[in-house]
């Protein structure tokens, strides 16, 4: 569907070694396009390298490392944010954990944003960040991860009105449940998994490679004008 838009373009995604971020990277290495991904640990990146997709190690809580891989592009077109962590089981509610949380999810992705700005200015590039149906909700047993989401959707909107005059356009998807390692034990969870299921119309939980789809279109130039948007890819969750 994207050969022709993204062939030989430069794509860059943080957290992109597996789960949302992997299903992401696959679509657009199918497309030709010159995919880094970057995960936390060498380990993680081994499906990634085997896809014959150029993986680097990177936290995205590291300004200097962060800093470090942005000054290794001499080009780029797509910054995608997937990096991203949650505590469950009621461990955000430890404000050392909180501030962990919101320094990934949240700054982090700012980070990202901030780093790569001139490289995009360039290019007339696109920023899809990962905010999350917790952007819209609260959570009570991960109050971080609602309150980064919440964050990052007021952020991707606060960067597209800053980018805009450079031409660089920034957006933002809302997944809903999608089965990627961190939602596995909820999968696992018989009473957890019809709940979800019964409240999503579309009835099933995504797949990471949904995501590919409303990512590509939003870096393409059928959203060209199209900016400051957080595009739900939820099946419908958060009608109910």
């Amino acid at each position: 569907m994207f050969q022709d838009v993204f062939k030989d373009k430069a794509v860059l995604i943080s957290g992109g070694s597996s789960g949302i971020g992997f299903g992401i990277a696959r679509a657009f290495h199918a497309a030709g396009a010159k995919v880094t991904i970057t995960g936390l640990t060498e380990p993680e990146l081994a499906d990634a390298r085997a896809a014959g997709i150029a993986a680097v190690t990177l936290d995205v809580a590291n300004l200097e490392a962060c800093r470090k891989l942005l000054g290794t592009f001499s080009t780029l077109d797509v910054l995608v944010n997937c990096a991203g962590m949650i505590r469950r089981a009621n461990a955000e509610h430890d404000p050392e954990q909180f501030a962990q949380v919101i320094d990934v999810n949240l700054n982090g992705t700012q980070r990202m944003c901030a780093l790569a700005r001139p490289l995009l200015a360039k290019s007339k590039g696109s920023i899809v960040n990962t905010a999350s149906m917790r952007s819209f909700t609260g959570a009570a047993v991960t109050p971080a991860y609602a309150a980064s989401k919440g964050a990052v959707m007021q952020l991707t909107k606060s960067l597209a009105i800053a980018y805009a005059d450079e031409g660089i356009r920034v957006n933002a998807i809302a997944p809903g449940w999608v089965k990627t390692p961190l939602t596995k034990a909820l999968r696992e969870n018989p009473e957890l998994n019809k709940a979800v299921i019964d409240r999503t119309p579309m009835k099933r939980w995504a797949d990471p490679e949904d995501m590919a789809g409303p990512v590509m279109f939003l870096c393409s130039p059928a959203a060209a004008f199209v900016t400051g948007v957080i595009l739900p890819v939820d099946g419908g969750y958060l009608t109910m």
